[in-house]
């Protein structure tokens, strides 16, 4: 493929290209005057947007009839082929050899609109590649992006997952795009110990790769402490925790594939069996009725508002479960605690987190603010692209009567 097909037209309304000029990548149907389009053109077809005089301002995937009508990939004239995205990829490349630590071989390579390229995700995991596409736009070009991926890292192999956006169609089910098709599972590594990871099932893969650095400041503070790791999915928290000398460590997870995948990566790292608990229940309902105090806990919950219009529920359930973990903290104890809803902004999650404090009753500091590592790079004109967020606290001496029993030092 060596040049994409221009299939549309945008002309934006009066004054509406300001943000385009800023270098955000978005265009909400809103902004746009009117569309042209070719007879044959398709939704994920490249179109060329326009100021309502006529100056050209982008290139772009058009997805026509949604509410983000366009994503951009070129602010300067030129093709989208194969060359093109072999330079952007090599810039991706380049970026994570100088900002990811030598102790993993598995992190993002792509994290689209950071890198210039929405609607696509690539994640590394040992020789194989994991690609998602998000749009539309971006399974169009796969014959121009797919040959200049192959050529960016020595891999053996390229799958996609089969994980759809919520607005657009995308890639039905998982595939092998290139190369050998990866095995039912390959081990990859991370701080010096080795994790199990599933290209081909599992939601990311197991291994949530934009926590990596905060697995390592979890690990920091693990030495010696009584450790929860709430909603643990695959175990990395607990397991990083465990090797650098963890007393103890509960996971829990509803999932069962979840626990056996945390215990698989206990056992290959050779961790002691009898410093793990597993539980398969809601962290919501052990918080409440456990009457354990932990040193350090970790609260890494799915997503509570993937649409705007859950953000008032979801508001409630985080503080909820903050709230819990707050009074289930020893004294001095640490609350890793984070939100990956992209519609709960810090400021929000800063406000959550101190009702829960003030009905837990207690003092609690604000250590850190935490986030993903910067092998997931957010452009400063996109600032919608920061999706996880998160705070270290230290809660103070719990309250003498908080209504659900002792949470002294020696509760556990």
């Amino acid at each position: 493929m060596s040049d994409a097909v221009i299939a549309f037209r945008l002309f934006l309304r009066p004054a509406r290209e300001r943000s385009l000029l800023r270098g955000h990548p978005w265009v909400y149907s809103g902004a746009i005057e009117r569309i042209e389009a070719r007879e044959d053109a398709r939704p994920g077809d490249l179109g060329e947007i326009y100021a309502a005089g006529g100056e050209w301002l982008a290139l772009a995937t058009v997805q026509p009839g949604a509410t983000l009508v366009a994503r951009v990939l070129r602010f300067t004239p030129g093709p989208v082929d194969e060359s093109w995205f072999a330079g952007v990829f090599a810039r991706a490349a380049r970026l994570r050899r100088e900002v990811v630590g030598g102790d993993t071989d598995a992190y993002r390579l792509v994290h689209a609109e950071g890198d210039g390229l929405p609607g696509l995700i690539v994640d590394r995991y040992g020789e194989f590649l994991a690609v998602q596409c998000l749009t539309a736009g971006m399974e169009r070009l796969r014959p121009a992006w797919l040959p200049a991926l192959a050529g960016a890292l020595p891999v053996r192999g390229i799958v996609a997952r089969a994980e759809k956006a919520p607005r657009e169609p995308a890639a039905a089910e998982t595939e092998t795009l290139w190369g050998e098709a990866p095995p039912g599972e390959i081990e990859v590594r991370e701080g010096g110990l080795g994790f199990v990871v599933r290209l081909a099932a599992g939601q990311k893969t197991g291994l949530y790769l934009d926590q990596r650095e905060n697995r390592a400041l979890v690990a920091a503070l693990a030495p010696g402490r009584r450790v929860l790791d709430a909603f643990c999915y695959g175990g990395g928290f607990g397991a990083r925790a465990a090797a650098a000398g963890a007393a103890a460590v509960t996971a829990i997870d509803t999932s069962a594939p979840a626990l056996e995948q945390a215990a698989a990566n206990w056992r290959l790292n050779g961790l002691p069996a009898e410093r793990l608990r597993m539980l398969r229940e809601p962290a919501g309902a052990f918080l409440r009725r456990t009457e354990e105090a932990f040193d350090l806990i970790v609260l890494d919950p799915p997503a509570f508002a993937k649409e705007q219009g859950r953000v008032e529920r979801a508001a409630r359930a985080y503080k909820d479960i903050n709230l819990w973990a707050l009074r289930r903290l020893a004294p001095d104890g640490y609350l890793a605690t984070f939100s990956c809803s992209q519609h709960v902004g810090i400021d929000l999650f800063q406000k959550i987190l101190f009702g829960a404090a003030l009905d837990a009753g207690r003092p609690v500091q604000w250590l850190r603010r935490l986030g993903a590592g910067p092998d997931h790079p957010v452009q400063l004109h996109h600032p919608q692209g920061e999706y996880l967020k998160g705070l270290l606290l230290r809660a103070g001496e719990a309250p003498r009567d908080h209504g659900s029993g002792s949470l002294g030092a020696g509760a556990a």
